[in-house]
């Protein structure tokens, strides 16, 4: 599996939304466009989709703009994954090589693969890549004369 530009772009604007949450200011499409190098034509169809799966609201007006649906704890990237890429994301079909005992088992290692990375992103929310983000900042030093 690989991670679509459309899956990161939207999980970059979610996390940009995530770090504004506790300000309660909703933030406007260029903001979110300019903090995190996003083409602005893109984000507007990719914050149209999130706004439709029920992960962000919008308000209209000069103070208008977006914020998340729901607390950064609790939207989860396997949350923004169903969103972005669809039902079929969460189900993939497996074809199995062949009806032989050994395409069985291949077939059943890679379901149980597919299991754990699910599991992983369901365990990860907003908060989560937010505390993330904290811990690779460069440490900003104060010098006081």
């Amino acid at each position: 599996m690989e991670l679509s530009s459309k899956l990161q772009y939207a999980l970059l604007a979610l996390l940009e939304l995530a770090s504004s949450y506790e300000s309660g200011q909703p933030l406007q499409i260029q903001q979110i466009a300019d903090a995190q190098n996003i083409p602005k034509r893109y984000l507007e169809q990719l914050l149209a989709t999130l706004r439709r799966g029920g992960l962000i609201k919008s308000t209209r007006g000069v103070k208008g703009g977006y914020v998340l649906a729901r607390e950064p704890r609790q939207i989860t990237v396997l949350d923004a994954l169903s969103c972005i890429e669809g039902q079929e994301a969460l189900f993939p079909s497996v074809n199995a090589t062949s009806e032989t005992v050994d395409g069985k088992v291949i077939q059943g290692v890679w379901q149980d693969g597919l299991e754990a990375l699910f599991k992983v992103l369901q365990e990860h929310s907003l908060a989560d890549l937010c505390e993330l983000r904290h811990q690779h900042l460069p440490i900003q030093l104060m010098y006081y004369i």
